[in-house]
C-alpha cells in the first residue's frame, strides 16, 4: 500500500514517543459489512468467538478472512500500538505503535480457532520482522492478539509452525503474540476495501510461504 513516501519505519515507539491521538474516533463508519452483511462494529454474538490478526497489507487480509466459512464478522483497523484513535496516515506515519489488524468474529462450531490460525500463518510471511514483501513498517509486522485460553493455542500453533518453516530452510516466526487490547477501526474506506462493491479489481500483494500449517487442537479447558 504505497499511499505515501515515508522512510524506513523498523522500530516500534514508546508510549512517550508515540502521537498523542484523541478521546473519540475522527470519522464515521457504516457499520454493515459490505460482503456478509453483518455489523462490523457490534459485541461479539452469544456463543462467538474473537481474535485480532496483523499479517500485512490489511485489505487482503480481510478478505482471506471474510470468505473463510463460519466468519461472521470482519472489520481492519490498527492494533497492538499508543496512540487512542489514530487515523490511517498516524498509523503509516511509524508515530503511533499500531500494526494493520483485522478484527475477526466467528462461531467456534463451524470453523475452530485451529483453523483460523492456519489461515492466518499461510495467509503471510510470518518471518518477515517489521515487513510484508514489500509493505515495509512496523504497521506491517505479524501479529495475534487473544485472550486466554486462546493465547496459549496460539503460542503453540506458532512453535509448531515455526518447525516446518525452518525445516524448510526459512528463519524464526517473528508473530507478536499477546492479550488482546483496544483494537481501533480503520476508516470507511479501507472497510471490505477488496469486495465487489468497492474494488472488484483491487490488488494486494499478500502472500505466504508455501510451507503448510498445522491445524493447532482446541486448548483444554
Amino acid at each position: 500500500m504505497f499511499l505515501f513516501d515515508r522512510p524506513l519505519k523498523s522500530r516500534l515507539v514508546s508510549a512517550e514517543e508515540a502521537l498523542p491521538g484523541r478521546a473519540t474516533r475522527p470519522f464515521a463508519l457504516a457499520g454493515t459489512h459490505t460482503v456478509l452483511g453483518t455489523p462490523i462494529d457490534a459485541e461479539v454474538p452469544q456463543g462467538h468467538q474473537e481474535v485480532v490478526l496483523g499479517l500485512g497489507c490489511f485489505w487482503g487480509a480481510e478478505r482471506m478472512f471474510w470468505e473463510l466459512p463460519g466468519v461472521w464478522t470482519t472489520a481492519v483497523g490498527y492494533a497492538g500500538g499508543h496512540t487512542p484513535n489514530p487515523t490511517y496516515e498516524e498509523v503509516c506515519s511509524g508515530r503511533t505503535g499500531h500494526t494493520e489488524a483485522v478484527r475477526v468474529v466467528f462461531d467456534p462450531e463451524q470453523v475452530s480457532f485451529g483453523r483460523v490460525l492456519q489461515a492466518f500463518f499461510e495467509g503471510h510471511d510470518p518471518t518477515q520482522g517489521m515487513r510484508q514483501g514489500n509493505d515495509i513498517g512496523t504497521q506491517y509486522r505479524s501479529a495475534i492478539y487473544t485472550t486466554t485460553p486462546e493465547l496459549a493455542e496460539a503460542e503453540a500453533a506458532q512453535a509448531a509452525y515455526e518447525e516446518r518453516l525452518r525445516a524448510a530452510g526459512l528463519g524464526a516466526v517473528t508473530t507478536e503474540i499477546r492479550p488482546a487490547g483496544e483494537f481501533y477501526y480503520a476508516e470507511d474506506y479501507h472497510q471490505q476495501y477488496l469486495s465487489d462493491a468497492k474494488n472488484p479489481y483491487g490488488y494486494c500483494g499478500l502472500g505466504g510461504t508455501g510451507v503448510s500449517c498445522p491445524v493447532a487442537p482446541p486448548t483444554s479447558p
